[in-house]
């Protein structure tokens, strides 16, 4: 007892109960050398990862500095004159540029309005499926697309609404002229939006159902007993259980929104004309890969990786005033 009132009665400073004393402490930091020796097996597990995106990823970005550089192969970076930002300039200058510039603005602003909260829906609607066995059945279907080449998914909406397609021959055999639409420039961002939507919806869909399956479950069983409906339990419940993954999923695909694909507009764009499917990667591709002007490209994919960091940065901020994480903490 003597002991223990030494310890309570030294005074307010020394009392926790009392207003005057010291909050809790903070647990102190754990020293680097010691948290090395206790995590090694898991460092070791990551240094492949590491390694792989340090080879392919960061040693190749240094490459980009022939952007302010007149390349050529056969002098190698070390060799080929320095011009600072002529190849910005030229890249400025060309409307080209700017006409795929726009477009690809044009769709990721279109997909993001209309592509984007599919994944999401389609994950309330699966994780709302009561028998297991229809659920998996449905999951494999929707994810199967995926994993197709994207010259097989535009080779199957050719031949089901292209000009000799199964839907242009269903309306003539009625007596009707066929739609124009695999060719037509007008509809070609609904066209494109469409085969990603057919593509990758489903398999967008897996990380919704892993932050769904995170959502206690006595919250539903507790606003069911309160009388609220199912819509009231989605909005009340659900949205805002997936609001995190959400926001940083919007965030990534902002940072990605100059990234629209190659494959798929590279295929399509001969049938509906440059001006309507030139975006910023065939772009690069013809200009580039077509032409050897490689400084003029890399100028290019440098623009390109700037404005995405700036969209991140933002969107980051963003998410933050709405008292979400985002993709890294506040300081």
């Amino acid at each position: 007892m003597a002991v223990l009132r030494s310890r309570t009665d030294s005074g307010p400073a020394g009392d926790l109960t009392s207003p005057a004393g010291p909050g809790p402490r903070r647990p102190a930091k754990t020293p680097f050398l010691a948290r090395l020796r206790r995590d090694w097996q898991l460092l070791l597990m990551t240094l492949p990862a590491v390694v792989l995106v340090v080879v392919f990823h960061y040693v190749p970005t240094l490459g980009n500095v022939i952007a302010f550089q007149d390349y050529t192969p056969y002098d190698g970076i070390s060799g080929s004159p320095w011009v600072g930002l002529y190849n910005f300039q030229w890249l400025f200058s060309d409307p080209e540029f700017w006409q795929a510039f726009q477009n690809t603005l044009t769709i990721t602003t279109f997909q993001l309005i209309f592509y984007f909260p599919i994944p999401i829906a389609l994950a309330i609607l699966l994780d709302s499926v009561l028998s297991r066995k229809l659920r998996l059945f449905i999951q494999g279907i929707v994810y199967m697309p995926h994993f197709f080449s994207w010259v097989l998914v535009v080779s199957l909406f050719q031949q089901i609404l292209g000009g000799a397609g199964l839907l242009a021959q269903t309306l003539r055999q009625h007596g009707y002229e066929p739609w124009d639409i695999m060719t037509n420039p007008d509809t070609f961002i609904v066209l494109v939006t469409a085969e990603s939507v057919w593509k990758d919806a489903g398999w967008g869909t897996i990380i919704f159902l892993a932050a769904l399956a995170a959502i206690n479950q006595n919250l539903y069983e507790a606003a069911a007993v309160d009388g609220a409906s199912r819509w009231r339990r989605m909005w009340h419940i659900t949205l805002p259980g997936l609001r995190p993954v959400i926001l940083l999923l919007l965030i990534l695909r902002l940072g990605d929104a100059l990234n629209v694909g190659f494959e798929q507009f590279f295929l399509q764009r001969d049938a509906v004309g440059s001006h309507a499917a030139e975006v910023l990667d065939t772009f690069v591709y013809w200009r580039t890969l077509m032409t050897g002007a490689w400084s003029y490209g890399a100028a290019a994919g440098l623009f390109k990786g700037v404005v995405g960091l700036i969209l991140i940065v933002i969107a980051n901020k963003v998410a933050h005033r709405f008292g979400e994480q985002g993709i890294y903490k506040r300081s």
